[in-house]
């Protein structure tokens, strides 16, 4: 159950995010949301655990790559792109990227069932890359919306790697990442930024706050916490591969945004490739 409560919330902060560009508010707007919302919940936290928490500039790196990065980058391609490619390129596109800075950070070398499947997640990457170059698609703007979403994917999987190096416990990273990226993107965003949220609807603004800031960051890792406990690393990492397929088909009936040939296979390829470099990863550790 909490495999698929995780899965189900990563699947609709896809939805609910691409939903907000048919509503008032700004992606800048969706980033100041999620940080209040999640800095001000985990701050308590963050002062509990305050004697164990790294230096000063690796918090400082790991809110501007897995906070203030990582949102910014993908609530601006959801503006620009469709919910379907957001579904391939974000939680698609991160395992293999996740192993490509690996390997370029930690000297890791996938074993070759997993570099199968990291390949196979890279081929559909280029089935979505392809269609987002198509003439007419999206009048031009969707191949930025997908060169953004590689690029948010990239900030979380440095993110993401930084954690192992530095051995961060997940509710420690949490609460780095939301509160330093909420004390210093929300003074940038009150001052330089472009807003909306005064003249956002009350429910926009409540749906988007409490979707970004506290199910997308607190609820959705806390489930994820207790299914990696239950069910361990490997099967919940196959499971996961259930996002980037339940994001784009739900995307059909809930956005009404339609499914192409090229977005159907870079959604396969990436939900089997994800499947195949979980197990594989799995047999390596057995050995």
């Amino acid at each position: 159950m909490a495999a698929f409560g995780a899965v189900a919330i990563w699947t609709g902060f896809i939805l609910v995010t691409r939903y907000s560009e048919r509503g008032t508010l700004l992606p800048t707007d969706l980033a100041a949301l999620r940080f209040a919302g999640a800095g001000l919940i985990m701050a308590p936290w963050l002062w509990r655990v305050r004697h164990r928490l790294p230096s000063l500039p690796r918090m400082l790196l790991l809110a501007l790559c897995g906070g203030i990065g990582y949102a910014l980058l993908a609530y601006h391609a959801f503006a620009l792109a469709p919910a379907a490619h957001g579904a391939v390129l974000l939680p698609g596109m991160m395992p293999f990227l996740v192993a490509l800075v690996a390997m370029v950070v930690l000297g890791e070398r996938p074993s070759p069932g997993r570099a199968l499947g990291l390949a196979i997640i890279a081929g559909g990457m280029v089935c979505v890359a392809v269609e987002g170059i198509a003439p007419g698609l999206g009048d031009g703007t969707v191949w930025r919306g997908d060169a953004l979403f590689v690029a948010a994917s990239l900030c979380w999987s440095v993110f993401t790697v930084l954690l192992r190096r530095w051995a961060v416990a997940p509710w420690d990273a949490v609460g780095i990442t939301a509160c330093f990226s909420a004390l210093i993107y929300l003074p940038v965003h009150a001052l330089l930024l472009p807003s909306a949220i005064a003249d956002a609807p009350l429910s926009e603004v409540l749906l988007q706050g409490g979707y970004q800031g506290f199910l997308a960051v607190i609820v959705a890792l806390a489930l994820f916490a207790r299914a990696v406990a239950g069910l361990g690393p490997t099967r919940m990492g196959v499971l996961m591969a259930l996002v980037p397929a339940s994001g784009a088909l739900l995307a059909v009936p809930v956005l009404g945004e339609p499914l192409t040939p090229l977005t159907i296979a870079g959604v396969v390829f990436a939900s089997g490739g994800a499947v195949i470099a979980a197990r594989a990863q799995a047999l390596s550790f057995r050995r």
